[in-house]
Protein backbone atom coordinates (compact mmCIF):
# COMPACT_ATOMS: atom_id res chain seq x y z
CA UNK A 1 0.00 0.00 0.00
CA UNK A 2 2.37 2.52 1.03
CA UNK A 3 5.48 0.54 2.04
CA UNK A 4 7.55 1.11 -1.26
CA UNK A 5 6.95 5.00 -1.88
CA UNK A 6 9.62 7.53 -1.50
CA UNK A 7 10.01 9.38 1.43
CA UNK A 8 10.58 13.35 0.08
CA UNK A 9 10.39 16.06 3.22
CA UNK A 10 10.00 19.20 1.71
CA UNK A 11 10.83 22.97 3.74
CA UNK A 12 8.01 24.53 4.77
CA UNK A 13 5.70 26.16 2.11
CA UNK A 14 3.05 28.76 2.54
CA UNK A 15 1.27 27.64 -0.20
CA UNK A 16 0.13 24.13 1.34
CA UNK A 17 -2.26 26.45 3.37
CA UNK A 18 -3.88 27.78 0.48
CA UNK A 19 -4.09 24.24 -1.10
CA UNK A 20 -5.86 22.81 1.45
CA UNK A 21 -8.09 25.70 1.83
CA UNK A 22 -8.89 25.48 -1.29
CA UNK A 23 -9.18 21.64 -1.58
CA UNK A 24 -11.42 22.17 1.74
CA UNK A 25 -13.90 24.23 -0.11
CA UNK A 26 -14.19 21.26 -2.93
CA UNK A 27 -14.71 18.68 -0.45
CA UNK A 28 -17.82 20.71 1.77
CA UNK A 29 -19.03 20.97 -1.75
CA UNK A 30 -19.07 17.69 -2.46
CA UNK A 31 -19.95 15.84 0.68
CA UNK A 32 -21.02 19.22 2.80
CA UNK A 33 -24.32 17.51 3.46
CA UNK A 34 -22.07 14.80 6.05
CA UNK A 35 -19.41 16.90 7.47
CA UNK A 36 -19.21 20.49 8.15
CA UNK A 37 -16.06 20.01 9.77
CA UNK A 38 -12.82 19.54 7.56
CA UNK A 39 -9.49 20.20 9.52
CA UNK A 40 -6.04 20.31 7.93
CA UNK A 41 -3.44 17.90 9.93
CA UNK A 42 0.07 16.86 9.30
CA UNK A 43 3.19 18.19 9.23
CA UNK A 44 1.80 20.53 6.23
CA UNK A 45 -0.63 22.51 8.43
CA UNK A 46 1.99 23.06 11.13
CA UNK A 47 3.86 26.40 9.91
CA UNK A 48 7.86 26.05 9.54
CA UNK A 49 7.89 22.16 9.78
CA UNK A 50 9.65 20.55 6.37
CA UNK A 51 7.36 17.93 5.39
CA UNK A 52 6.36 15.28 2.33
CA UNK A 53 4.10 17.75 0.30
CA UNK A 54 0.99 16.14 0.40
CA UNK A 55 -1.81 18.11 2.35
CA UNK A 56 -3.62 15.69 4.86
CA UNK A 57 -7.24 16.75 5.24
CA UNK A 58 -9.28 15.15 8.28
CA UNK A 59 -13.09 15.05 7.22
CA UNK A 60 -15.12 14.52 10.48
CA UNK A 61 -18.52 12.50 10.11
CA UNK A 62 -21.44 12.29 12.55
CA UNK A 63 -21.14 8.31 11.57
CA UNK A 64 -18.97 6.10 9.85
CA UNK A 65 -21.81 4.83 8.39
CA UNK A 66 -22.09 8.14 6.14
CA UNK A 67 -18.58 7.63 4.75
CA UNK A 68 -20.33 4.93 1.93
CA UNK A 69 -22.22 7.23 0.42
CA UNK A 70 -19.27 9.76 0.46
CA UNK A 71 -17.01 7.50 -1.60
CA UNK A 72 -18.79 7.79 -5.29
CA UNK A 73 -18.61 11.68 -4.56
CA UNK A 74 -15.20 12.04 -3.43
CA UNK A 75 -13.69 10.12 -6.32
CA UNK A 76 -15.92 12.11 -8.64
CA UNK A 77 -13.02 14.65 -7.09
CA UNK A 78 -10.57 12.19 -8.40
CA UNK A 79 -9.73 10.97 -5.09
CA UNK A 80 -8.80 7.00 -4.45
CA UNK A 81 -10.89 5.44 -1.95
CA UNK A 82 -7.90 3.05 -0.43
CA UNK A 83 -10.21 0.19 1.04
CA UNK A 84 -7.33 -1.80 2.00
CA UNK A 85 -6.80 0.50 4.97
CA UNK A 86 -9.69 -0.64 6.78
CA UNK A 87 -7.32 -3.83 7.23
CA UNK A 88 -5.19 -1.89 9.48
CA UNK A 89 -7.31 1.23 10.65
CA UNK A 90 -11.15 -0.13 10.63
CA UNK A 91 -12.32 3.58 12.14
CA UNK A 92 -10.80 5.40 9.21
CA UNK A 93 -11.73 6.00 5.35
CA UNK A 94 -8.93 6.68 3.82
CA UNK A 95 -8.53 8.75 -0.02
CA UNK A 96 -5.68 10.11 -1.59
CA UNK A 97 -5.74 11.88 -5.13
CA UNK A 98 -3.97 11.91 -7.96
CA UNK A 99 -4.52 8.27 -7.38
CA UNK A 100 -2.19 6.19 -9.21
CA UNK A 101 1.25 8.52 -9.41
CA UNK A 102 2.98 8.73 -5.84
CA UNK A 103 5.20 11.55 -7.98
CA UNK A 104 2.36 13.95 -8.05
CA UNK A 105 0.40 12.78 -5.19
CA UNK A 106 -1.19 16.18 -3.74
CA UNK A 107 -4.28 15.18 -0.75
CA UNK A 108 -5.09 12.48 1.43
CA UNK A 109 -8.13 12.74 3.24
CA UNK A 110 -8.49 10.58 6.35
CA UNK A 111 -12.21 10.19 6.94
CA UNK A 112 -13.61 9.20 10.78
CA UNK A 113 -15.95 9.99 13.42
CA UNK A 114 -15.54 13.93 14.60
CA UNK A 115 -14.14 13.00 18.47
CA UNK A 116 -13.09 9.52 17.81
CA UNK A 117 -9.62 8.64 19.31
CA UNK A 118 -7.93 9.45 15.89
CA UNK A 119 -9.76 12.75 15.40
CA UNK A 120 -8.48 13.78 19.13
CA UNK A 121 -5.10 12.84 18.58
CA UNK A 122 -4.21 13.99 14.97
CA UNK A 123 -5.68 17.63 16.52
CA UNK A 124 -3.66 17.36 19.20
CA UNK A 125 -0.54 16.58 18.07
CA UNK A 126 -0.86 19.50 15.74
CA UNK A 127 -1.75 21.58 18.03
CA UNK A 128 0.97 20.98 20.28
CA UNK A 129 3.96 20.89 17.63
CA UNK A 130 2.08 24.70 16.33
CA UNK A 131 2.31 26.03 19.94
CA UNK A 132 5.78 24.37 21.17
CA UNK A 133 9.07 24.79 18.78
CA UNK A 134 11.29 23.25 20.48
CA UNK A 135 9.06 19.91 20.43
CA UNK A 136 8.46 20.69 16.46
CA UNK A 137 12.22 21.20 15.85
CA UNK A 138 13.00 17.80 18.02
CA UNK A 139 9.68 16.02 15.23
CA UNK A 140 11.88 17.88 12.28
CA UNK A 141 15.39 16.69 13.10
CA UNK A 142 13.47 13.06 13.32
CA UNK A 143 11.44 13.30 9.87
CA UNK A 144 14.63 14.33 8.11
CA UNK A 145 16.81 11.67 9.85
CA UNK A 146 14.45 8.82 9.20
CA UNK A 147 13.63 9.97 5.82
CA UNK A 148 17.67 9.46 5.06
CA UNK A 149 17.23 5.97 6.45
CA UNK A 150 14.44 4.73 4.58
CA UNK A 151 14.25 6.98 1.69
CA UNK A 152 12.33 4.29 -0.54
CA UNK A 153 9.81 2.78 2.33
CA UNK A 154 7.26 4.90 3.67
CA UNK A 155 5.90 2.26 6.46
CA UNK A 156 9.27 2.19 7.73
CA UNK A 157 9.56 6.17 7.87
CA UNK A 158 5.77 6.26 9.24
CA UNK A 159 6.82 3.37 12.42
CA UNK A 160 9.61 5.07 13.20
CA UNK A 161 7.87 8.65 14.12
CA UNK A 162 5.27 6.31 16.12
CA UNK A 163 7.04 6.30 19.16
CA UNK A 164 7.88 10.54 19.28
CA UNK A 165 4.35 10.91 18.18
CA UNK A 166 2.49 9.04 21.03
CA UNK A 167 4.87 10.66 23.54
CA UNK A 168 3.54 14.25 22.40
CA UNK A 169 0.16 13.17 22.06
CA UNK A 170 0.40 12.13 25.56
CA UNK A 171 1.84 15.08 26.96
CA UNK A 172 -0.41 17.10 25.30
CA UNK A 173 -3.60 15.52 26.89
CA UNK A 174 -1.83 16.01 29.92
CA UNK A 175 -1.33 19.29 29.78
CA UNK A 176 -4.88 20.13 28.21
CA UNK A 177 -6.27 18.59 31.25
CA UNK A 178 -5.15 21.04 33.89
Amino acid sequence: MFMEEPVIICEYSSEWINLFEKEKKSILNTVGEYTNTIEHIGSTAIEGLAAKPIIDILVGLNSLEDAKDCIPKLEELNYEYVQEVELILPYRRFFRKPPKSTAERKYHIHMVEINSDFWIRQLLFRDYLRSNPKILQEYETIKKLLAKKYPNNRGNYNMGKEGFVLLVVEKAKQETKK
